[in-house]
């Protein structure tokens, strides 16, 4: 009788990050950077339907590249995480820091499962804070490793070019214009050093906001149509125009608790809330 064939866990983990490192790769890059006022997310996306980019809730934005139906699940968990615990306890508890950790777990889970595939995605959750010195930019990769990212963040198939590019011209305090030529130079430079700039028009980008300066407490805006077109071409512009829905609607409701539990995604993106904490404790981002 035949020996069940084996294979190592080290080799079977390289493979199972070679496959989703494939399917990343195919995908085209997203750029998030901090500018003057908030945090601004560019991606390259000629999909009307389809979003990269989405709200997750009043203060936290999401972007996302590889599979399109794994990000979107992913996504909508999120989004049902977050009005879980804003719902049941308090908005402020609902933090970037808490998501990314629910995310990590789940997707570590499904990456070192070897009952199905790893997620062919990587996403960045990013949480716009009181001063631009509190904005949070965490990034996470197909098994669950998280990064908390300075100044900006690239991810895609081009990443490392596009990421020269973004070193090369950042600085402190851009204004929104400059931040999204920026990054449209960023994503046009694919190809990497010495080959021409990819030039992309306002069909080819997909563009938001989170705006400090917003007076409304969702502080997600999408920017597309002639004020886009006006940024790419170094026109003045008036703030605060643009549509404030993201990609999901949240709950305006929210009561208050003195002791938040600890909130996670369940293996199939649903929440889970678990035992509530001793009473004194405060309130802590799910991990």
């Amino acid at each position: 009788m035949s020996s069940p064939f084996y294979v190592a866990p080290e080799q079977q983990m390289k493979d199972r990050a070679d496959f989703a490192r494939k399917g990343i790769g195919r995908g085209r890059s997203v750029v998030v950077l901090h500018y003057a006022d908030g945090i601004v997310f560019v991606a390259e996306n000629r999909s009307q339907a389809l979003h990269k980019v989405g709200e997750i809730y009043d203060r936290i934005g999401f972007a996302a590249v590889g599979r399109y139906n794994e990000f979107e699940n992913l996504r909508q968990a999120g989004i049902r995480y977050a009005d879980l615990r804003g719902y049941s306890y308090d908005r402020t508890d609902v933090t970037a820091r808490g998501l990314a950790n629910a995310y990590a777990q789940l997707l570590g889970g499904i990456f070192s499962s070897g009952g199905e595939k790893p997620y062919e995605v990587e996403i960045i959750v990013a949480e716009l804070g009181p001063g631009a010195a509190d904005d949070q930019i965490y990034r996470l990769t197909y098994d669950g490793s998280i990064g908390d990212e300075e100044h900006f963040a690239v991810m895609g198939g081009s990443a490392d070019a596009s990421a020269e590019v973004l070193r090369a011209g950042y600085a402190d305090g851009l204004d929104l214009g400059a931040a999204v030529r920026l990054a449209v130079q960023a994503l046009g430079s694919d190809a990497g050093p010495g080959t021409p700039v990819r030039e992309l028009g306002v069909d080819a980008l997909e563009v938001a906001v989170l705006d400090r300066t917003r007076a409304l407490p969702r502080k997600f805006r999408r920017v597309a149509g002639p004020r886009l077109a006006a940024l790419l071409a170094g026109e003045a512009t008036t703030a605060g125009n643009g549509d404030g829905n993201g990609s999901g609607d949240k709950a305006s409701a929210s009561t208050t608790s003195p002791a938040a539990p600890e909130t996670s995604l369940g293996a199939a993106g649903t929440p889970t809330t678990s035992a509530p904490e001793e009473p004194g404790q405060a309130p802590g981002p799910a991990s």
